[in-house]
């Protein structure tokens, strides 16, 4: 059973099974879903459960989106991401957010070379594949801003020269939901480039016990040796253009956009979700369709993928929050009052 404040939703399908029936040849794609589904077993030797989360990083990877992972400290958010970075056999560099962090620390700068008498550009972390952004609420907002461009834009400009940065490279941040000493809370304009915000929750008894009869037995978080590489740049591109192709009816544009126009409506809400808010829902609903085998959106892949898709962009009226109110607790009743098309 998925933990408290997981996505129940994308634990029910994450098999990654090949076509579904009646659905057209594809070697290709089949072989990319294949290799993507693979990542699940091959996490699972590092990190005991989770499979949402997992999930949920595919889904960001397929769509060039980012990922914001909130949870409490030691449910292996960082683990969880070093070991996507090597299962995917991609470039991997974290960078620990701290109050003192500039914004060239992350993005780059100009260093004077004596020998040649010029500036030369030094690359920063953010020139990888996959970014850890370990606690980013805790460095100031000018150094979180200095993420916008690279997320948006997928570029750093220094000195008005645009750099670009590798394809794929998206952003994996941890935030710590209890602890706010120190903090600085996301604005509102960069929560909106996360993709999705995926609650990474506490582990069942079941899988509590696992993880410590492997730490018994000397696992090592630190040593990810035995984690192979089973998917590749290729399988993403893939994956990419197989999603491109999946089908979305009038009636499904319909439902995301009354969801969407639901929450602007909400007593609870003083902020709904945009536009770009409706369009991250419908991406992610898309390739979460492939990756079930499906070729077309169904209001079910809507509903899955409203909670993390959602959740991080909408703002709750300071009353609904002393009346106890959360913003799932809100999109579950809008998801409930909005109708389903048939």
């Amino acid at each position: 059973m998925p933990g408290p404040g997981s996505d129940p939703a994308l634990q029910q399908t994450i098999a990654y099974p090949g076509r579904a029936p009646g659905a057209e040849p594809d070697p290709a794609g089949d072989g990319a879903r294949a290799s993507l589904g693979a990542l699940r077993a091959e996490v699972a030797k590092a990190v005991v459960g989770q499979d949402a989360v997992v999930t949920g990083l595919v889904i960001a990877l397929l769509c060039r989106g980012h990922v914001l992972l909130e949870g409490v400290p030691g449910v292996a958010k960082t683990l969880l991401v070093r070991t996507m970075a090597a299962a995917l056999s991609m470039d991997f560099k974290r960078v620990q957010f701290t109050p003192d962090l500039m914004p060239g620390d992350v993005t780059g700068s100009l260093v004077y070379d004596a020998k040649t008498a010029e500036f030369e550009f030094h690359e920063g972390p953010v020139f990888t594949n996959l970014l850890l952004a370990d606690e980013i609420n805790r460095t100031p907002p000018k150094t979180q801003a200095a993420l916008l461009e690279a997320m948006e834009e997928r570029q750093v400009s220094v000195e008005g020269a645009a750099r670009k940065l590798p394809d794929p490279f998206i952003v994996a941040a941890t935030q710590n939901p209890i602890e706010y000493e120190g903090t600085y809370q996301l604005p509102e304009a960069q929560l909106d480039r996360f993709l999705l915000k995926l609650s990474v929750p506490l582990p069942s008894r079941e899988q509590e016990i696992a993880v410590l009869e492997r730490h018994a037995l000397g696992f090592d978080p630190r040593d990810l040796s035995h984690v192979k590489a089973v998917t590749s740049a290729e399988d993403l591109a893939v994956g990419r253009a197989a999603v491109a192709r999946v089908h979305v009816g009038p009636e499904v544009l319909g439902y995301v956009v009354d969801i969407a126009r639901a929450t602007r409506q909400s007593p609870s809400l003083r902020m709904g979700v945009s536009p770009r808010g409706a369009t991250a829902l419908l991406g992610a609903a898309r390739a979460w369709a492939w990756l079930s085998g499906r070729g077309y959106v169904t209001p079910d892949d809507i509903k899955a993928l409203v909670l993390p898709a959602l959740r991080h962009r909408i703002q709750l009226r300071p009353e609904a929050e002393l009346e106890g109110a959360t913003p799932d607790g809100v999109l579950d009743g809008i998801l409930t009052a909005v109708p389903v098309p048939r």
